[in-house]
């Protein structure tokens, strides 16, 4: 993508959540001829963004665009799972943590951790668990999966 496109990518990398960077994502739309690639991108981009500034019903609207392009493509459902998952609706949450590791998303420790504690949220304890584990497994150095992993203890019977 051209120079807004990037800016917008840059901030959801970075947690750039002002202002500025909220145009920059809406400049992308209105001032550029973007891919459909970019296109999707930036949607999921921009729903970071607006994510991270709790607009959560402008995310929510980000994410439904760029499922809506891309069905098979699996970031859209792991930031929407994350989105739900931030507002409290683990039940909501848990299809779409699994459906982005069905699909096969990049940061596949993130939708382990998040479905994890989805699970425990709604009392499923082995099955939140057994995800925390999988998360510890693909990102060691992460300590946030580590942490809460510390809080179960396992007992034979």
């Amino acid at each position: 993508g051209g120079s807004y496109a990037e800016g917008c990518f840059r901030a959801a990398q970075q947690h750039n959540i002002t202002l500025e960077s909220l145009t920059t994502c809406d400049r992308a739309f209105t001032e550029q001829a973007l891919s459909r690639e970019d296109e999707l991108g930036t949607y999921v981009n921009r729903g970071i963004v607006r994510m991270l500034r709790s607009d959560y019903r402008r995310a929510h609207s980000d994410f439904t665009a760029a499922i809506a392009m891309s069905p098979n493509r699996s970031e859209p459902y792991l930031n929407m799972a994350i989105l739900e998952f931030r507002q409290g609706r683990s039940a909501e949450a848990l299809p779409l943590f699994s459906k982005a590791i069905e699909l096969g998303t990049q940061r596949p420790e993130i939708a382990y951790y998040g479905r994890g504690l989805a699970h425990e949220d709604l009392g499923n304890v082995k099955a939140a668990y057994a995800d925390l584990q999988r998360a510890v497994s693909l990102k060691p150095q992460w300590d946030a999966p580590a942490r809460d992993l510390a809080r179960y203890q396992v007992r034979r019977r």
